[in-house]
């Protein structure tokens, strides 16, 4: 069936403000349709098999008063409150439990209908048994304020929630505060104690060169002291017994000479023709008396000899000994 065909049908069921679509074997509510008639203020809906009601179904705020009894209802739309001219409804014989918390903006309702729906037990005490009028006009003003109480309940819980999700982000905030601050505080501490680490290793090779340079400076100085040791030593190895082989030496020589000079006076007085002269005749008693022990002391002087060929001979080793 088309949209022309539709709407030439409805056209069919409007007589005035009305529109009658009871037992029509409908299964939605023709809500586009109905758009296109606002002063069809009086919908009746009643005995089909509608089981819910599109969320557009709400934008139909020109109605008055609706009529679903009889169909399979189970639950009606969030924003049914945005009918803000409904003022009858009729929900008798349906299957709903609950009704949206919206249904608390629904200020003008006078008359409602819930009989014969498996509701809740505190919804069902304030419809009540809505059995004439007067009942059904109670069931909306107590029906209404039940759903005001918990559209309270309902603003409570939410204004809980986002206290509750404000809190929530503001220990998130306060959290991520803190743990930005310590990530912060951290790097900080691991670039002191990076910069505290290379200064000690700094240290350390100032440490490691001034020690270097402190034992180059001994071994130097040591080195120095070791020279200057082992040249005092030379020294004094050939300044002290140089004296002493030195005068040991004039001694022997000056022995010599006096030998030598005894010799030549004794051979010029003995030998020559001034053997006869005054002085060279106590010269020649002398060499006669001296020849004369000599033969005597033959085995004395030849010790002499001896004793003064081995003083010789060491006088001459320690000489080459200490060159």
């Amino acid at each position: 069936m088309s949209k022309n065909s539709k709407v030439l049908n409805l056209k069919d069921k409007i007589s005035g403000n009305e529109v009658d679509l009871s037992l029509c074997n409908l299964t939605e509510v023709p809500v586009r349709e109905l758009a296109l008639f606002p002063k069809a203020t009086v919908v009746d809906l009643s005995c089909n098999n509608i089981t819910s009601l599109p969320p557009e179904f709400c934008s139909l705020t020109h109605l008055v008063k609706v009529d679903l009894s009889k169909n399979q209802l189970t639950c009606l739309p969030d924003d049914l409150g945005s009918l803000s001219n409904l003022q009858h409804l009729d929900l008798y014989n349906n299957k709903l439990t609950v009704l949206p918390v919206s249904f608390s903006q629904l200020r003008g309702l006078k008359w409602l209908d819930l009989k014969d729906n498996p509701l809740e037990p505190d919804l069902a005490k304030a419809a009540g048994d809505c059995l004439d009028e007067k009942q059904c006009k109670q069931c909306a003003s107590k029906v209404l304020q039940h759903m005001r109480a918990l559209q309270e309940e309902v603003d409570h819980a939410r204004e809980k929630r986002l206290l509750r999700e404000k809190e929530l982000e503001r220990k998130r905030e306060v959290k991520q505060r803190e743990r930005e601050a310590k990530e912060k505080e951290a790097r900080k501490q691991e670039k002191a104690e990076e910069k505290l680490k290379r200064r000690k290793e700094y240290n350390a090779q100032m440490a490691a060169l001034a020690a270097k340079e402190q034992q180059k400076k001994k071994n130097e100085q040591k080195k120095k002291k070791n020279r200057q040791a082992a040249a005092d030593k030379k020294v004094v190895v050939e300044s002290g017994p140089k004296p002493r082989l030195s005068l040991i030496g004039l001694l022997f020589k000056l022995l010599l000479l006096v030998l030598l000079g005894l010799a030549g006076v004794a051979a010029v007085c003995r030998l020559t023709d001034l053997q006869k002269e005054a002085m060279c005749v106590p010269v020649n008693f002398a060499v006669d008396d001296g020849l004369l022990w000599a033969r005597e002391q033959e085995g004395v002087v030849r010790q002499l000899v001896h004793n003064l060929s081995s003083a010789a001979k060491e006088f001459l080793q320690s000489s080459q000994t200490s060159k």
